[in-house]
């Protein structure tokens, strides 16, 4: 525990502003609009610098973060349960995708899986904006595919700009 708790308090949680700049924060809230047209799945991305000191002390880890996100952002709240969080933890080099049940009766986690190894790979070598672009081009390749837009009405129910913790 208290290794975990050194991660949260030295360990790259200061890379937050620099590796998701305003220009990066812009160009990911592009791509998550312009992607969503194509489909009637909502796409929302949070970016955590780290969990506070509390937090780890209740043992709370990336994945749990995530839910809890999933609920406060309301990422479970859309018409046809088509919503997709991208949860990353700085601090912990933790990236988890999170999709509504809509879509986890659809798409396998398998495929989210590989979405989050491959951003981890990206975010290793300092390409934050590179491995967030792909995912996002990913993510949205797998929902237009099971969940094609056509002619029904596609509400923009979630924001789009990514939101920093």
């Amino acid at each position: 525990m208290w290794r975990r708790l050194a991660m949260h308090l030295f360990r790259h949680w200061f890379l937050q502003r620099r590796a998701f700049s305003a220009d990066t924060l812009e160009s990911l809230t592009r791509a998550v609009a312009d992607g969503e047209t194509r489909h009637l799945g909502e796409v929302a991305f949070a970016v955590e610098s780290r969990l506070s000191p509390r937090q780890v002390f209740q043992g709370l880890d990336a994945r749990e973060r995530a839910a809890e996100l999933f609920g406060r952002l309301r990422v479970w709240d859309t018409e046809h349960n088509t919503g997709i969080l991208v949860y990353v933890l700085l601090a912990e080099r933790r990236i988890e995708i999170l999709a509504d049940r809509g879509i986890a009766a659809r798409v396998d986690q398998a495929a989210w899986e590989a979405i989050c190894a491959s951003m981890r790979e990206h975010y290793a070598a300092g390409r934050w904006y590179e491995g967030s672009m792909q995912a996002i081009s990913r993510m949205h390749a797998i929902l237009a595919q099971h969940f094609p837009a056509g002619d029904q009405a596609n509400p923009d129910e979630l924001p789009n700009r990514p939101v920093l913790l």
